[in-house]
Protein backbone atom coordinates (compact mmCIF):
# COMPACT_ATOMS: atom_id res chain seq x y z
CA UNK A 1 0.00 0.00 0.00
CA UNK A 2 1.33 3.44 -0.85
CA UNK A 3 2.05 6.02 1.80
CA UNK A 4 -0.80 8.18 0.48
CA UNK A 5 -3.23 5.26 0.68
CA UNK A 6 -2.08 4.43 4.21
CA UNK A 7 -2.73 7.99 5.37
CA UNK A 8 -6.16 7.89 3.71
CA UNK A 9 -7.12 4.63 5.48
CA UNK A 10 -5.86 5.94 8.83
CA UNK A 11 -7.90 9.11 8.37
CA UNK A 12 -11.05 7.09 7.73
CA UNK A 13 -10.44 5.03 10.88
CA UNK A 14 -10.00 8.13 13.03
CA UNK A 15 -13.12 9.73 11.58
CA UNK A 16 -15.16 6.60 12.22
CA UNK A 17 -13.94 6.41 15.80
CA UNK A 18 -14.74 10.05 16.47
CA UNK A 19 -18.16 9.63 14.93
CA UNK A 20 -19.31 6.47 16.64
CA UNK A 21 -16.77 4.79 18.91
CA UNK A 22 -17.57 4.58 22.64
CA UNK A 23 -14.27 5.78 24.04
CA UNK A 24 -15.46 5.40 27.65
CA UNK A 25 -15.36 1.62 27.22
CA UNK A 26 -11.74 1.81 26.09
CA UNK A 27 -10.81 3.47 29.39
CA UNK A 28 -12.89 1.12 31.54
CA UNK A 29 -15.48 3.77 32.46
CA UNK A 30 -19.15 2.84 32.12
CA UNK A 31 -21.07 5.16 29.83
CA UNK A 32 -23.89 7.03 31.53
CA UNK A 33 -27.27 6.62 29.86
CA UNK A 34 -28.33 9.59 27.74
CA UNK A 35 -30.68 12.04 29.35
CA UNK A 36 -30.85 15.20 31.41
CA UNK A 37 -28.90 15.64 34.60
CA UNK A 38 -29.58 17.98 37.48
CA UNK A 39 -27.82 19.66 40.37
CA UNK A 40 -28.27 17.78 43.62
CA UNK A 41 -27.96 20.85 45.85
CA UNK A 42 -29.92 23.26 43.62
CA UNK A 43 -32.33 21.26 41.44
CA UNK A 44 -34.17 23.15 38.72
CA UNK A 45 -37.82 24.12 39.33
CA UNK A 46 -37.78 22.74 42.90
CA UNK A 47 -37.70 24.94 45.98
CA UNK A 48 -35.56 23.50 48.77
CA UNK A 49 -35.48 25.02 52.23
CA UNK A 50 -32.07 26.21 53.40
CA UNK A 51 -30.28 24.08 55.98
CA UNK A 52 -30.28 25.79 59.37
CA UNK A 53 -27.12 25.14 61.37
CA UNK A 54 -27.39 27.81 64.07
CA UNK A 55 -28.97 26.34 67.19
CA UNK A 56 -28.73 22.77 65.91
CA UNK A 57 -26.97 20.04 67.84
CA UNK A 58 -24.75 17.48 66.15
CA UNK A 59 -27.23 14.70 66.82
CA UNK A 60 -30.03 16.70 65.13
CA UNK A 61 -27.99 17.21 61.96
CA UNK A 62 -26.78 13.61 61.84
CA UNK A 63 -30.31 12.30 62.27
CA UNK A 64 -31.45 14.48 59.37
CA UNK A 65 -28.62 13.17 57.19
CA UNK A 66 -29.53 9.55 57.99
CA UNK A 67 -33.22 10.24 57.35
CA UNK A 68 -32.57 12.02 54.04
CA UNK A 69 -30.23 9.24 52.88
CA UNK A 70 -32.97 6.69 53.47
CA UNK A 71 -35.65 8.80 51.77
CA UNK A 72 -33.42 9.44 48.75
CA UNK A 73 -32.73 5.72 48.28
CA UNK A 74 -36.36 4.70 48.78
CA UNK A 75 -37.87 7.31 46.48
CA UNK A 76 -35.30 6.54 43.80
CA UNK A 77 -36.09 2.82 44.03
CA UNK A 78 -39.83 3.58 43.89
CA UNK A 79 -39.26 5.75 40.80
CA UNK A 80 -37.29 2.95 39.17
CA UNK A 81 -40.15 0.52 39.85
CA UNK A 82 -42.68 3.00 38.42
CA UNK A 83 -40.72 3.38 35.18
CA UNK A 84 -40.35 -0.39 34.88
CA UNK A 85 -44.05 -0.98 35.44
CA UNK A 86 -45.04 1.64 32.86
CA UNK A 87 -42.49 0.66 30.22
CA UNK A 88 -40.55 3.96 30.25
CA UNK A 89 -37.27 2.38 29.17
CA UNK A 90 -35.06 5.49 28.93
CA UNK A 91 -36.06 6.84 32.32
CA UNK A 92 -35.77 3.35 33.81
CA UNK A 93 -32.14 3.32 32.64
CA UNK A 94 -31.52 6.71 34.27
CA UNK A 95 -32.99 5.58 37.61
CA UNK A 96 -31.06 2.30 37.59
CA UNK A 97 -27.82 4.13 36.78
CA UNK A 98 -28.37 6.60 39.63
CA UNK A 99 -29.21 3.74 42.04
CA UNK A 100 -26.02 1.96 41.00
CA UNK A 101 -24.00 5.12 41.73
CA UNK A 102 -25.74 5.42 45.09
CA UNK A 103 -24.70 1.90 46.09
CA UNK A 104 -21.03 2.91 45.81
CA UNK A 105 -21.39 5.71 48.37
CA UNK A 106 -20.19 4.74 51.85
CA UNK A 107 -22.52 6.22 54.50
CA UNK A 108 -20.45 6.97 57.60
CA UNK A 109 -21.86 6.44 61.08
CA UNK A 110 -21.25 9.86 62.60
CA UNK A 111 -23.12 9.09 65.82
CA UNK A 112 -24.26 5.85 67.41
CA UNK A 113 -27.42 7.58 68.61
CA UNK A 114 -28.40 8.27 65.03
CA UNK A 115 -27.94 4.60 64.08
CA UNK A 116 -29.52 2.90 67.10
CA UNK A 117 -32.75 4.20 68.67
CA UNK A 118 -32.48 5.47 72.24
CA UNK A 119 -36.23 5.20 72.83
CA UNK A 120 -37.34 2.94 75.66
CA UNK A 121 -39.49 0.62 73.56
CA UNK A 122 -41.46 -2.18 75.16
CA UNK A 123 -42.60 -5.31 73.31
CA UNK A 124 -46.31 -5.57 73.93
CA UNK A 125 -48.38 -6.39 70.86
CA UNK A 126 -48.58 -9.25 68.41
CA UNK A 127 -48.65 -7.48 65.03
CA UNK A 128 -48.98 -9.52 61.86
CA UNK A 129 -47.20 -6.95 59.68
CA UNK A 130 -44.24 -6.84 62.07
CA UNK A 131 -44.09 -10.64 62.15
CA UNK A 132 -44.00 -10.69 58.35
CA UNK A 133 -41.11 -8.22 58.26
CA UNK A 134 -39.25 -10.28 60.84
CA UNK A 135 -39.74 -13.48 58.83
CA UNK A 136 -38.56 -11.73 55.66
CA UNK A 137 -35.43 -10.53 57.47
CA UNK A 138 -34.65 -14.03 58.71
CA UNK A 139 -35.07 -15.42 55.20
CA UNK A 140 -32.77 -12.73 53.78
CA UNK A 141 -30.16 -13.57 56.42
CA UNK A 142 -30.37 -17.22 55.40
CA UNK A 143 -29.97 -16.28 51.73
CA UNK A 144 -27.04 -14.06 52.74
CA UNK A 145 -25.17 -17.01 54.22
CA UNK A 146 -26.14 -16.99 57.90
CA UNK A 147 -25.33 -20.40 59.35
CA UNK A 148 -23.31 -21.49 56.32
CA UNK A 149 -19.51 -21.21 56.75
CA UNK A 150 -17.65 -19.36 53.97
CA UNK A 151 -20.90 -18.18 52.36
CA UNK A 152 -21.68 -14.46 52.54
CA UNK A 153 -23.71 -12.12 50.32
CA UNK A 154 -23.37 -8.57 51.59
CA UNK A 155 -26.37 -7.24 49.68
CA UNK A 156 -28.69 -9.81 51.29
CA UNK A 157 -27.40 -8.99 54.77
CA UNK A 158 -27.96 -5.28 54.17
CA UNK A 159 -31.49 -6.03 52.99
CA UNK A 160 -32.11 -8.10 56.12
CA UNK A 161 -30.83 -5.26 58.29
CA UNK A 162 -33.10 -2.80 56.48
CA UNK A 163 -36.14 -5.06 57.12
CA UNK A 164 -35.33 -5.28 60.83
CA UNK A 165 -34.94 -1.51 61.12
CA UNK A 166 -38.20 -1.02 59.21
CA UNK A 167 -39.92 -3.25 61.76
CA UNK A 168 -38.55 -1.16 64.64
CA UNK A 169 -39.45 2.10 62.95
CA UNK A 170 -43.00 1.19 61.95
CA UNK A 171 -44.04 -1.16 64.77
CA UNK A 172 -42.24 -0.05 67.98
CA UNK A 173 -44.74 -1.91 70.19
CA UNK A 174 -44.37 -5.25 68.41
CA UNK A 175 -43.39 -8.25 70.49
CA UNK A 176 -40.60 -8.81 67.94
CA UNK A 177 -38.62 -5.61 68.64
CA UNK A 178 -36.14 -7.12 71.11
CA UNK A 179 -35.39 -10.02 68.78
CA UNK A 180 -35.05 -7.57 65.88
CA UNK A 181 -32.53 -5.53 67.88
CA UNK A 182 -30.55 -8.69 68.69
CA UNK A 183 -30.29 -9.67 65.03
CA UNK A 184 -29.32 -6.11 64.07
CA UNK A 185 -26.44 -6.46 66.53
CA UNK A 186 -25.56 -9.91 65.23
CA UNK A 187 -25.36 -8.70 61.60
CA UNK A 188 -23.15 -5.77 62.55
CA UNK A 189 -20.91 -8.02 64.67
CA UNK A 190 -20.49 -10.89 62.26
CA UNK A 191 -20.61 -9.28 58.83
CA UNK A 192 -19.68 -5.59 58.98
CA UNK A 193 -16.06 -5.04 60.01
CA UNK A 194 -15.51 -2.11 62.33
CA UNK A 195 -19.10 -2.01 63.59
CA UNK A 196 -18.37 -3.49 67.03
CA UNK A 197 -19.72 -0.55 69.02
CA UNK A 198 -22.84 -0.37 66.87
CA UNK A 199 -23.34 -4.09 67.51
CA UNK A 200 -22.93 -3.66 71.28
CA UNK A 201 -25.51 -0.88 71.28
CA UNK A 202 -28.03 -3.07 69.45
CA UNK A 203 -27.44 -5.99 71.84
CA UNK A 204 -27.96 -3.59 74.73
CA UNK A 205 -31.28 -2.45 73.29
CA UNK A 206 -32.33 -6.11 73.00
CA UNK A 207 -31.96 -6.85 76.71
CA UNK A 208 -33.21 -3.40 77.75
CA UNK A 209 -36.42 -3.81 75.76
CA UNK A 210 -36.86 -7.38 76.99
CA UNK A 211 -34.77 -8.32 80.06
CA UNK A 212 -35.90 -11.94 79.67
CA UNK A 213 -35.05 -12.25 75.98
CA UNK A 214 -34.21 -15.85 75.10
CA UNK A 215 -31.24 -14.89 72.92
CA UNK A 216 -27.65 -14.40 74.18
CA UNK A 217 -27.54 -10.61 73.79
CA UNK A 218 -25.45 -10.00 76.93
CA UNK A 219 -23.05 -12.78 75.98
CA UNK A 220 -22.51 -11.43 72.46
CA UNK A 221 -21.80 -7.95 73.86
CA UNK A 222 -19.43 -9.41 76.47
CA UNK A 223 -17.43 -11.25 73.80
CA UNK A 224 -17.07 -8.05 71.78
CA UNK A 225 -15.78 -6.12 74.79
CA UNK A 226 -13.51 -9.02 75.74
CA UNK A 227 -12.03 -10.24 72.46
CA UNK A 228 -12.30 -7.29 70.09
CA UNK A 229 -12.34 -4.06 72.08
CA UNK A 230 -10.26 -5.38 75.01
CA UNK A 231 -12.36 -3.46 77.54
CA UNK A 232 -12.09 -6.08 80.26
CA UNK A 233 -14.07 -4.32 83.00
CA UNK A 234 -17.15 -4.08 80.79
CA UNK A 235 -16.63 -7.66 79.63
CA UNK A 236 -16.53 -8.91 83.23
CA UNK A 237 -19.70 -7.03 84.09
CA UNK A 238 -21.55 -8.57 81.18
CA UNK A 239 -20.18 -12.08 81.72
CA UNK A 240 -21.59 -11.88 85.25
CA UNK A 241 -24.92 -10.75 83.79
CA UNK A 242 -24.84 -13.81 81.52
CA UNK A 243 -24.57 -16.06 84.57
CA UNK A 244 -27.53 -14.27 86.17
CA UNK A 245 -29.90 -13.76 83.25
CA UNK A 246 -28.99 -16.12 80.40
CA UNK A 247 -29.41 -19.48 82.09
CA UNK A 248 -31.20 -20.83 79.00
CA UNK A 249 -27.87 -21.43 77.25
CA UNK A 250 -25.56 -23.77 79.17
CA UNK A 251 -22.57 -23.48 76.82
CA UNK A 252 -22.45 -19.68 76.98
CA UNK A 253 -22.84 -19.80 80.76
CA UNK A 254 -19.87 -22.18 81.04
CA UNK A 255 -17.80 -19.96 78.74
CA UNK A 256 -18.77 -16.87 80.74
CA UNK A 257 -17.83 -18.54 84.03
CA UNK A 258 -14.48 -19.60 82.59
CA UNK A 259 -13.71 -16.08 81.28
CA UNK A 260 -14.73 -14.51 84.60
CA UNK A 261 -12.19 -16.71 86.37
CA UNK A 262 -9.48 -16.04 83.79
CA UNK A 263 -10.00 -12.28 83.66
CA UNK A 264 -10.17 -12.04 87.45
CA UNK A 265 -6.92 -14.00 87.81
CA UNK A 266 -5.26 -11.79 85.20
CA UNK A 267 -6.29 -8.62 86.97
CA UNK A 268 -5.02 -9.92 90.30
CA UNK A 269 -1.71 -11.03 88.81
CA UNK A 270 -1.08 -7.55 87.42
CA UNK A 271 -1.70 -5.80 90.72
CA UNK A 272 1.14 -5.06 93.09
CA UNK A 273 0.77 -7.00 96.38
CA UNK A 274 0.46 -3.96 98.66
CA UNK A 275 -0.69 -1.31 96.23
CA UNK A 276 -3.77 -0.38 94.26
CA UNK A 277 -1.60 0.71 91.38
CA UNK A 278 -2.03 -1.51 88.35
CA UNK A 279 1.11 -2.66 86.60
CA UNK A 280 1.07 -1.91 82.83
CA UNK A 281 0.46 -5.00 80.77
CA UNK A 282 0.48 -5.95 77.12
CA UNK A 283 -2.86 -6.46 75.41
CA UNK A 284 -3.49 -9.90 73.91
CA UNK A 285 -3.16 -10.27 70.18
CA UNK A 286 -6.05 -11.46 68.02
CA UNK A 287 -9.38 -12.93 69.00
Amino acid sequence: MSARASVWVWGLAVSACLAGCKTDALHGQPEAPPGPTTDLTNPESVEVEPVRVIGQQEVDMVEQVVRCRALYARYLAALRDYYEKNGLIDKLAWAEHELDDLRHIKPYKYLLAAEVPDTAFKPADSIAEADALFDEAMQLMKEGGHGVPALYYERKMKEALAKLKQLLREYPTSDKIAEAAYWCGFIHKEYFKGDERIAVRWFQRAWEWDPDIQLPARFEAAVIYDRRLHERAKALELYRAVIEYETFNKSTMLYAADRIEQLTDEEESYMAPDSATQVPRAEPVGD
